[in-house]
């Protein structure tokens, strides 16, 4: 957990590099995009969007917009954006994410699966839990084929996948999938990992909701 003193010690630095490397360098923007999540842990989304936004524009303008250091900047001010309710415009930026990822890397990258996984919670804030459902069904089959069952960003992706499933009304699919969640979670990171117990916690709910 981000404390004050990390936050502290990470302004100290970002105003360091400023100093003496200068707005545009690499490592200031690095360390601005740095701040940011430490500032975004502590709810100030506020101050990690105008430093989002100033990377953002640097890279763009430094590196273009295809570059990885930039999809990896826009990403962030995507998620950003989509906490503070700015849905439309959240999506957007996710969308050209992922198309610059894809066209970089191909559909099987990691960071790509990511970065759909994100945009699909989007879309599902949206309302659109249909598009999210696709979305997600398309990242899991990517990811369990590539990276298996039990790698974290498949367990995550089939999490969320239940929580799209619950909301479309398929409660039964929905249980189904999380109860596999729990099982493999146990499998590969234990009964008292946190991931694990969120899980659990999960479907206790839906055993609540529905009565099973």
């Amino acid at each position: 957990m981000t404390t004050p003193l990390d936050c502290e010690q990470q302004e100290r630095l970002v105003a360091e590099r400023r100093r003496t490397l200068g707005e545009d360098h690499p490592d200031t923007l690095t360390a601005m995009l740095d701040l940011a999540d430490y500032v975004w842990a502590k709810g100030r989304l506020i101050a990690a969007r105008a430093l989002e936004e100033q990377v953002v524009n640097a890279r763009r303008r430094l590196l273009g917009t295809a570059h990885p250091d930039t999809l990896k900047a826009v990403g962030k001010l995507a998620v950003t954006l989509a906490g503070q309710g700015h849905l439309k415009e959240a999506r957007q930026l996710q969308e050209e994410v992922v198309d610059g990822r894809r066209a970089l890397f191909g559909d099987d990258d990691l960071e790509t699966l990511r970065a759909i996984n994100n945009l699909a919670g989007t879309v599902a804030s949206q309302g659109d839990v249909t598009a999210a459902r696709e979305l997600l069904a398309s990242v899991l089959a990517t990811a369990c084929r590539n990276f298996g069952e039990q790698h974290p960003d498949s367990l995550t992706t089939m999490g969320n996948l239940a929580v799209i499933l619950w909301q479309e009304g398929n409660r039964a699919g929905s249980y189904e999938l999380q109860q596999q969640v729990l099982e493999l979670r146990r499998l590969a990171q234990g009964e008292d990992d946190p991931a694990t117990r969120a899980a659990a916690a999960a479907l206790e709910v839906m055993e609540h909701d529905s009565g099973y």
